[in-house]
């Protein structure tokens, strides 16, 4: 779900306030979907809200991505600005897809 970004120079309230509601509705530009590729051991996700300092929060949307969550072998590895790297099993294992949420 992503949110109304008005511009800063933007003068109509009314787009300036569907955009404070949007946000008080839970809405952010600070989400994705990633799948993890198979065969190599990390998989780098480009993605504009990302900065330094930023926690990636991940929910598992197969039984893959879930299993890869269970066995404890997935995890952030670096956060940069305009991307993220997760670290996860090399797997031929297809599947793997998470929707993701980047905080701060």
């Amino acid at each position: 779900m992503t949110v109304y970004v008005p511009g800063i120079d933007e003068k109509d309230p009314k787009k300036i306030i569907l955009a404070i509601q949007q946000l008080a509705a839970g809405r952010s530009n600070g989400v994705g979907s990633v799948t993890l590729t198979t065969s190599v051991a990390t998989t780098t996700v480009t993605d504009m809200n990302c900065a330094v300092g930023s926690t990636v929060l991940f929910t598992p949307t197969t039984a893959n991505a879930a299993a890869e969550i269970g066995n404890g072998t997935m995890y952030l590895s670096t956060v940069a600005n305009g991307s993220f790297t997760v670290t996860h099993a090399n797997s031929a294992t297809t599947g793997r897809t998470f929707k993701y949420s980047i905080v701060g």
